[in-house]
């Protein structure tokens, strides 16, 4: 008994380990998973405040008093006051006025205001709101990391099956064209997936009452268009992909950075730059950044038209580029 155990433990072990791709990306995985968030947060011990600045760097009795504080530079101090208001920022520096925005309600923005009264010439502004409930802050991203790993496995991992089995040469012989096999499955995932979104939005909202302060209808078009850029990065990936195996590498390769830096569980504010640029590159973050905008600034179309067009552009970009690489047959 021992000996066939044995003789099959050997077999499956060469198996695994003459699987390049597999093995390849069991190693790769953790160390691009360290890696990543290393970037994000390894940077020392993590500071006591989050403060946005706009404008030159505060004077150095601020910097003295604030020792522990993160400083984020911005030029958006609209948007940065929102922020505040709701209690995601501790406080905002306008360092031209000398002039400081707080939330009393907030603990740190009242510790921080209290600290800054010693600072001379620095003037306190309340910024009056209620704080979001991390839960309301994380609807988005839960939703959101659900329709990418709906659409990209979904589809990508389910057609390069197809192609594997011969499904896809049997189908070769009909007049189906390739166009018309990725638009139907565009439109399959793209149904499958908004109902199912739509489902979990309303039951969740019926028990935790999430806030959306803008309109339902831009909201549902962003996710739409969300939904239709996954599916097409899918179908891009599985166009000429015929091992299942590389597929589902190429697939957690895109996955995985989209899920860390996408802010699905936390804000990047603060985070180092390059990360940031990073991250706009990824499609999941202007479905998040737009949705979040609709649903707690009451955002319009015309507010949330550069995620809009960023998801659009790639939907178009990666539907053609599957059609034109889109093979029937392994071979």
């Amino acid at each position: 008994m021992m000996g066939r155990v044995y003789a099959l433990l050997h077999a499956r072990n060469l198996e695994f380990l003459r699987d390049r791709s597999t093995l390849g990306w069991n190693v790769l995985l953790p160390l691009l998973l360290v890696a990543g968030l290393a970037a994000v947060f390894g940077n020392g011990v993590r500071p006591l405040f989050k403060v946005a600045v706009v404008g030159d760097v505060p004077t150095v009795q601020a910097q003295t008093l604030l020792e522990f504080t993160d400083y984020v530079a911005v030029d958006d101090a609209e948007r940065l006051r929102r922020q505040v208001a709701r209690h995601q920022i501790d406080a905002l520096l306008l360092a031209d006025s000398r002039e400081y925005f707080y939330n009393p309600a907030s603990p740190k923005g009242a510790v921080i205001h209290r600290m800054l009264q010693a600072v001379p010439s620095w003037q306190g502004r309340i910024e009056e709101g209620a704080g979001l409930r991390y839960i309301d802050w994380l609807l988005p991203g839960i939703l959101g990391m659900n329709i990418m790993f709906s659409c990209l496995f979904g589809v990508g991992y389910v057609i390069v099956r197809y192609r594997k089995n011969g499904y896809l040469k049997r189908l070769s012989a009909t007049p189906v064209r390739p166009l018309d096999f990725v638009l139907a499955q565009v439109l399959s995932r793209l149904l499958l997936i908004l109902l199912i979104t739509v489902a979990v939005f309303i039951g969740t909202d019926f028990v935790f009452e999430f806030p959306v302060r803008g309109s339902y209808a831009d909201l549902l078009l962003l996710t739409v268009l969300g939904c239709a850029a996954m599916v097409s990065i899918g179908l891009l990936v599985a166009a000429r992909v015929a091992s299942e195996e590389v597929a589902g590498g190429l697939l957690n390769f895109l996955a995985w950075p989209m899920m860390l830096l996408s802010g699905v569980w936390f804000s990047l504010e603060g985070a180092p730059q390059w990360i940031q640029h990073l991250a706009l590159a990824l499609p999941l973050t202007h479905l998040l950044s737009g949705a979040r905008a609709i649903m707690f600034d009451g955002a319009g179309l015309a507010d949330v038209a550069l995620e809009l067009g960023a998801l659009a552009g790639l939907t178009v970009l990666c539907i053609g580029l599957a059609a034109w690489l889109f093979r029937w047959r392994t071979d």
